[in-house]
């Protein structure tokens, strides 16, 4: 695009642990020696936007890998400065490189700019130069990431501790947003309706399929095989009916199991805390909705909604899934292989740890809190009730 000759762009299919798969492309020219770096996702748009909020307060923060897609929007709060995704091609960078980037962006045109427009180039100039004073951590600032295909990622340098600094919040795309990423319905594409199933049209009920088991064809989520998922309602006792669903693959062996809501979303959102007393509480059933996060704070551990899905398991069971996923190869080199100890040794530590509390034969007294509380605007907004419309909702 410089030249207008023949140049070379080579493309890597890779994966970043942690994340998710991602296509690398490096562009460059031999006749002028132009070179471009992109990134794509290599995986499906997830079901739900991400929005990531840093408060950088550390030079370790400011070399936080960051990957963007084309879809990424990044907003400095404390300079009320925002970058819209249209204006960026997606990449993998640091905290630091999207702030050099931007004062590159400025900077390109302030030569013309002071000849043409000087007041306009001078206040520029000032605001390159706050743009400079970020880096130099004189106080802290929000950095704010938000990406309505889900593909965006924020490092931990802490993993697999929590993060403390970092935010994850996940939202529900409006139809706008949908249609921003190629998402459209059935009923937009082809002018027919969707039709639920209803016992007046189809003659049964979701009640009707209890205990009936249902079978179809998928992907394997390790190796893209294709492979069968198993899928069953199912009413657990003194709670309400479930969806479980079970995927094997015959290639690779991989097994997956997760629970779905066979109802609706209750009024409140519930929080319950179990001390384990002995080790036959780690028998105790479990179910885990997707929805769900999961926090032992004697570990330091928080696993997000998102990490495990939802699941009907044990409490030992949901612990296990937790150090599998970590010793996953997939997820663990970023860790066994890294050049930093520090990084390596805090990993070990943390394996350590949950293999010490299965172990553990400490004997507290026991207590089970349930507590049911308000949910807030946000999680409202990741659940989708926010903007649901249950009144004269068939005239709009």
């Amino acid at each position: 695009m410089n030249c207008q000759k023949t140049g070379v762009t080579r493309l890597l299919l890779t994966k970043i642990p942690f994340y998710k798969e991602l296509v690398l492309m490096s562009f460059r020219c031999e006749n002028c020696g132009y070179e471009n770096n992109e990134i794509q996702s290599g995986a499906q748009v997830g079901e739900k936007g991400v929005r990531f909020t840093l408060i950088v307060e550390t030079e370790r923060d400011l070399n936080r890998q960051v990957v963007k897609s084309d879809n990424t929007s990044v907003k400095l709060v404390e300079l009320d400065f925002e970058i819209p995704a249209s204006s960026q091609k997606g990449e993998i960078t640091t905290v630091e490189g999207i702030i050099n980037r931007s004062i590159v962006g400025l900077e390109q045109d302030q030569p013309l700019r002071r000849i043409q427009h000087p007041e306009t180039a001078t206040q520029i100039e000032s605001f390159i130069e706050k743009l400079k004073k970020l880096k130099e951590l004189e106080t802290p600032f929000t950095l704010v990431l938000e990406d309505i295909s889900g593909n965006c990622f924020v490092e931990n340098p802490n993993a697999p501790m929590i993060d403390k600094k970092c935010k994850a919040q996940y939202f529900a795309r409006n139809r706008e947003q949908d249609h921003e990423l190629g998402i459209f319905t059935k009923e937009e594409v082809t002018g027919e309706k969707n039709t639920d199933v209803m016992r007046s049209e189809c003659g049964f009920t979701l009640k009707d399929l209890e205990g009936e088991v249902l079978q179809f064809p998928t992907n394997c989520h390790g190796c893209g095989s294709p492979c069968s998922t198993n899928m069953k309602m199912t009413n657990i006792p003194h709670f309400k009916e479930v969806i479980i669903m079970a995927t094997i693959c015959d290639r690779c062996g991989l097994k997956t199991n997760e629970v779905k809501s066979g109802g609706g979303i209750e009024p409140k959102g519930i929080r319950i805390e179990v001390d384990i007393k002995e080790k036959d509480d780690f028998s105790r059933d479990l179910l885990k909705s997707e929805t769900c996060s999961l926090m032992i704070p004697q570990l330091e551990m928080e696993v997000g909604p998102h990490a495990l899905s939802g699941r009907f398991t044990t409490v030992e069971g949901l612990i296990i899934a937790v150090k599998d996923q970590l010793n996953d190869p997939q997820h663990a080199f970023i860790f066994r292989d890294s050049e930093e100890s520090r990084t390596k040794t805090q990993f070990e530590k943390f394996i350590q740890k949950i293999d010490n509390s299965m172990r553990d034969d400490n004997q507290p007294d026991e207590r089970l809190r349930v507590m049911h509380y308000e949910r807030s605007f946000d999680q409202n907004e990741e659940l989708g009730l926010n903007d649901i419309n249950t009144e004269n909702y068939q005239m709009s």
